[in-house]
């Protein structure tokens, strides 16, 4: 008989996952990644990349990939601070710093190493850690491991913040939050925060991910944008979206990256990234620089979809940017979604828990510079009438937390019935 005590199995807990919608599985895209690619031996619209403008492919990134890889070697051998560290790094660094207006810059090896590294090397025992309520789980995880106490506050909230600022005087370490949030398409109140981070003596931390190559003046961020490269401490951004190659960096002050090389144990204890990746993306920082189209064209085609989304009925929230979300609400239903509109040749996946909160499930679409204006029309129809098949969600708001910063979601199917917590700014 088995014992009650013992730790559920493998296959109890996998089913667990199928019975409540939430089983994933990988699909395999044949060929390179592109607008529309070969999907488990099917042509459709990739709507869920973030290869943004697609450089991923571009010949001149390709090129100086292969080329990297023939002189330089397949890997970088060692940890940075071994014998790891090479020329080719240190250029991209340069760039990367130039690109953000910071004095330096450092490489990680994925952008979830990058903000856990730099997060934990930021904060620690009594201090306190502020993160956005939709950071991304590596932000998440990043304020775990710091040994820091932590508050969440509410979605884009700065009252919320501001009154957990107040109550913990004294204690502030760091504020950190998405610049462009990577499931909703919404911006942080960046200017706010940085008042905030000054008034209490907190350093700010931006997350750039999704930011960088498409949005604010050169694609140089959510930062730039705001006009406040000299006022955000960290910026952390990466190699694999928008740059179409692989790894991620934090751009910061000469002091803070010598601390970052010390403390941050993702890049101390990690191999350097392979020199094909650096120079990758070192080519397409450039192509960045020097075709601000691609840039137009992108934010062009988020335009073009939102307002083809909103004219069959559907709503996409606070996007601002070229990820657009469509709630769907259940799990199953954004499943099935899916499933609905790649029917019909188009890839829009399913977003589920944990990567957003209970009850938020949406098909979360990315567009890219380089679709072309008659597929996202028939692309906003397609997924309208597969939401509508499956019967849409409803909004959602996220309540007030307790004293301890943690947070509650509720779906609020219609508003009329259980409306929003008092102060909410989703």
């Amino acid at each position: 008989m088995a014992d009650p005590a013992a730790p559920r199995g493998v296959t109890e807990r996998l089913q667990d996952l199928r019975e409540g919608g939430l089983y994933r599985r990988m699909r395999t895209i044949e060929g390179a990644q592109g607008p529309r690619v070969l999907l488990d031996g099917v042509e459709v619209l990739l709507l869920c990349s973030n290869n943004y403008l697609d450089l991923a492919g571009h010949p001149a990134v390709r090129l100086a990939g292969a080329s990297a890889y023939r002189d330089l070697g397949a890997g970088a051998g060692a940890s940075r601070l071994v014998s790891g560290n090479m020329a080719v790094h240190e250029r991209l660094e340069r760039q990367l710093a130039a690109f953000h207006e910071q004095d330096r810059a450092l490489l990680f090896g994925s952008g979830y190493l990058a903000n856990t590294g730099t997060i934990a090397a930021l904060a620690g025992q009594g201090q306190v850690v502020y993160s956005d309520a939709l950071n991304h789980a590596s932000i998440v995880d990043g304020c775990r491991l710091a040994g820091a106490a932590k508050f969440v506050y509410r979605h884009r909230d700065v009252e919320h913040l501001a009154w957990a600022m107040e109550r913990t005087a004294g204690e502030a370490a760091l504020i950190v939050t998405d610049g462009l949030f990577s499931m909703d398409g919404d911006v942080a109140p960046l200017m706010w925060l940085t008042e905030l981070a000054h008034k209490h003596g907190a350093r700010l931390m931006v997350d750039e991910a999704h930011a960088v190559g498409t949005f604010g003046p050169g694609g140089r961020g959510t930062v730039a944008a705001a006009g406040l490269c000299d006022e955000v401490d960290v910026i952390t951004g990466t190699l694999g979206k928008s740059l179409g190659s692989y790894g991620a960096y934090a751009a910061t002050s000469s002091e803070l990256r010598e601390l970052l090389i010390n403390t941050a144990r993702p890049m101390i204890f990690s191999t350097g990234l392979p020199p094909a990746c650096v120079a990758a993306a070192e080519a397409a920082l450039e192509l960045i620089a020097a075709e601000p189209q691609r840039i137009e064209r992108l934010q062009e085609n988020a335009d073009l979809l939102r307002s083809e989304l909103e004219g069959h009925g559907l709503k996409v929230g606070g996007s601002r940017s070229q990820i657009i979300p469509v709630r769907v609400g259940d799990p199953e239903r954004a499943v099935s979604a899916c499933s609905r509109a790649l029917d019909r040749g188009v890839y829009a996946q399913a977003i589920r828990p944990p990567t957003v909160p209970d009850g938020t499930s949406r098909l979360r679409l990315t567009v890219m510079a380089s679709h072309e204006p008659g597929e996202l029309r028939r692309a906003a129809e397609v997924i309208a009438s597969a939401v509508a098949a499956v019967g849409a969600g409803g909004e959602w708001s996220i309540d007030l937390p307790d004293e301890s910063g943690e947070i509650s979601v509720h779906d609020v199917r219609p508003a009329a019935e259980m409306p929003p917590a008092a102060g909410n700014r989703v």
